[in-house]
């Protein structure tokens, strides 16, 4: 029998998690979301000009971080670090000191569930996070360790213990997260589906990884949670989150590490402007066709026992394969060893990962 995660009401882990969100304005959308986020500590990484002054709601408990900031801290190795672009986010999962990270957008608010309550999106992540996933097997009732949920007949009890899960990646209602074409195609398209589903991404299976409302356990993969090198000097955006989830899926499948999507929903309020995405995006739409047979081809070797040497490695097939595709890919692999880098020195004690059996990886 599946036992579903017993999870206590909101304030669950406050004091094991940090909920990151990366801005250029004033944080009023902190107001709706005061019930479920006040007892967690927040990390805000302001992007863009620093001399601005973000005002946050009073009553939360916060650190704020801007470009000043990031360069202070990181040195040379702050070039790492996007700028004018949300990937900025991820400096704050490295200065974190957490087990578990928390992130999402600044237009994105509390969601209603179809009897219209409000959605604790928080919580219900939190219940993902410390419930076992099932990367080797799919259960057709998806996943087994929520109540009135079980494995069904022919799922082999040898799999039912499931692997640690390292990440929970949730939904949104309203404005779908759209590339810009079909954006532009599909202008007044909103998602009222609410599916009450969570589900183990199989292993070997890549996913389109959106970074506005993700969980992950930052002591299992948040090396691996490198939002790239986007925006400002750089010839791409809005693959940030995109490239962050290519490698961290490939790096969990390695592992023996689960990934889970679906629930929680989020109401996402604001449909960005499809023709300066378009211009962000279109390199990337291009190189995606050679990106996802490069991920779906990599290959880790067994001495990559942490998420830091296979993140190292994974930096070494990029400049080795798509160097060739463009010289950016030549940049980001050197970022990614950068990243590492800043990443071990900010979290020296138990920085590198634990050294993970990836004998359950197949």
């Amino acid at each position: 029998m599946a036992e579903p995660a017993t999870i206590s009401p909101a304030t669950l882990l406050k004091d094991e998690l940090d909920i990151v969100i990366p801005t250029i304005r004033n944080l009023d959308f902190l107001e709706m979301w005061r019930p479920f986020f006040q007892p967690y500590h927040l990390i805000i990484v302001q992007d863009g000009d620093p001399s601005k002054t973000i005002k946050v709601p009073e009553g939360f408990d916060y650190e704020l971080y801007n470009r000043n900031d990031i360069n202070r801290i990181l040195g040379p190795k702050a070039s790492c670090i996007s700028f004018k672009d949300s990937a900025c986010r991820c400096f704050g999962y490295m200065v974190s000191k957490k087990k578990y990270i928390y992130t999402i957008d600044d237009d994105c608010f509390v969601a209603k569930d179809p009897s219209g309550k409000d959605i604790n999106a928080l919580e219900q992540h939190i219940k993902n996070l410390l419930s076992p996933s099932t990367p080797f097997f799919f259960n057709t009732l998806y996943d087994p360790y929520r109540a009135g949920a079980d494995f069904v007949r022919g799922y082999p009890f040898s799999l039912r213990e499931g692997v640690p899960t390292a990440v929970s990646h949730g939904l949104w209602l309203n404005i779908p997260d759209y590339d810009a074409p079909t954006q532009l195609v599909k202008p007044l398209e909103r998602n009222t589906r609410y599916v009450d589903a969570i589900m183990t991404i199989p292993k070997g299976t890549l996913f389109p990884m959106c970074g506005m409302n993700l969980a992950f356990n930052r002591e299992l993969i948040g090396a691996a949670m490198y939002f790239g090198l986007m925006g400002d000097g750089q010839p791409i955006g809005r693959y940030d989150d995109m490239w962050a989830g290519w490698c961290t899926k490939v790096i969990c499948d390695h592992l023996g590490l689960g990934v889970k999507t679906g629930l929680p929903y989020i109401w996402h309020s604001k449909a960005s402007n499809p023709f300066v995405n378009l211009k962000k995006e279109y390199k990337g739409i291009y190189w995606q066709e050679e990106l996802i047979p490069f991920f779906q081809s990599v290959t880790l070797p067994k001495d990559c026992t942490t998420v830091q040497k296979c993140y190292i490695e994974i930096s070494k097939q990029v400049k080795a394969k798509l160097g060739k595709v463009d010289e950016y890919f030549n940049k980001l692999a050197d970022a990614m060893v950068t990243w590492i880098e800043a990443w071990d020195e900010l979290n020296p004690s138990g920085a590198k990962s634990a050294e993970l059996p990836n004998g359950a990886a197949k």
